[in-house]
């Protein structure tokens, strides 16, 4: 359901990478600057961190939506780039990729320590993952998946990052989407990523947990114990979906009561005019019309349990190949268009 990068995002990361290696080569990546990331804009937009007490995590000024801006200045379209830079400027979640996941949670979390910020990182590779859709893959085996933890960790070291984990990962568990015989292996790796990741003290990490649409939290609360959760920094929710912080909240709230009140994290990428409810119902998830994007990143919410409201999806990146988007994690400008003109 959630996407992995296409090209665009190649481009985007080889940029970021290089950006970052250049930095290591001066210093260690772990300096407590302020400056604006890597290059401070290498992608022409002007791109620059947010205020810190509100939004500590890192801009990438490099990313796919800055690379729009820039495109469309170039081009003599000052409102379109307008337009996309209400995405360009805000923190966006970095999905690491099956190949290069030490070189590339080193890069990101290099960046964003020099720009004295937090990188947001998500994790999705799980072994039979997204039970063959859209976004179908991850990794070949069990100790395939340890292995690319391990990079990832190794990658982020004790620079402070913030980990999504596995977007669907225990819901398609609980809903029957993922076959009984892959369950128990599924709950193993998801707690050894957890403890993996929290071997480091300056990683926080929150398991992802479905969101307020798909049935009742008390269908997920225990298997998310079984998967760790309780070793975690909390969980997420509304992942690359589109239902609003409302509803969102009460759901977390109501999950968190049953798993020791841990706090919760919530994806407000693209809620501003909520769930679409009028194609098939099947997939209203997919590249749904007339959304908008909804609450900017911070850690100054509605709620003491909600830690923050993150933008763990990539606005304007497609759902998969459907209502005519490209393939799933594909930069896709005319749907980015219509979520900032929202």
């Amino acid at each position: 359901m959630y996407g992995t990068r296409g090209a665009a995002g190649v481009r985007a990361i080889t940029a970021v990478l290089g950006a970052a290696l250049l930095i290591a080569g001066c210093t260690s990546g772990d300096g407590d600057g302020d400056g604006g990331g890597p290059g401070n804009g290498d992608a022409g937009a002007g791109i620059t961190q947010q205020p810190k007490d509100a939004n500590p995590f890192w801009v990438n000024p490099d990313g796919n939506a800055a690379q729009q801006v820039a495109d469309y200045e170039k081009a003599g379209e000052d409102a379109r780039a307008e337009e996309i830079r209400k995405i360009a400027q805000q923190p966006t979640g970095e999905w690491i990729s099956p190949d290069q996941p030490e070189q590339e949670a080193r890069g990101f979390t290099q960046a964003a320590a020099k720009a004295d910020r937090t990188a947001l990182l998500v994790l999705y590779n799980i072994p039979h993952r997204d039970c063959g859709q859209y976004s179908g893959g991850g990794a070949a085996d069990g100790d395939t998946y340890r292995g690319w933890i391990d990079a990832v960790a190794k990658g982020i070291g004790d620079r402070p990052a913030t980990v999504v984990l596995e977007p669907d990962a225990v819901l398609h568990l609980v809903d029957g989407c993922t076959p009984g015989e892959f369950h128990e292996e599924r709950y193993d790796l998801l707690k050894y990523a957890i403890g993996k990741l929290k071997s480091s003290p300056s990683t926080k990490v929150y398991l992802d947990a479905g969101n307020a649409g798909w049935g009742d939290p008390d269908q997920i609360f225990e298997p998310l114990k079984w998967a760790g959760v309780e070793q975690a920094d909390g969980f997420s929710v509304n992942v690359s979906n589109f239902y609003s912080t409302e509803d969102s909240i009460a759901y977390g709230k109501n999950l968190s009561a049953k798993i020791g009140d841990k706090p919760f994290v919530i994806d407000t990428s693209r809620n501003g005019n909520g769930p679409y409810t009028e194609g098939d119902p099947a997939e209203n998830w997919c590249n749904p019309p007339g959304r908008a994007l909804g609450e900017t990143p911070t850690t100054k919410t509605a709620d003491p349990l909600v830690d923050a409201y993150l933008w763990i999806k990539r606005p304007g990146e497609s759902d998969g190949e459907c209502k005519g988007g490209p393939k799933a994690g594909d930069w896709w400008p005319e749907y980015a268009l219509k979520l900032a003109e929202g």
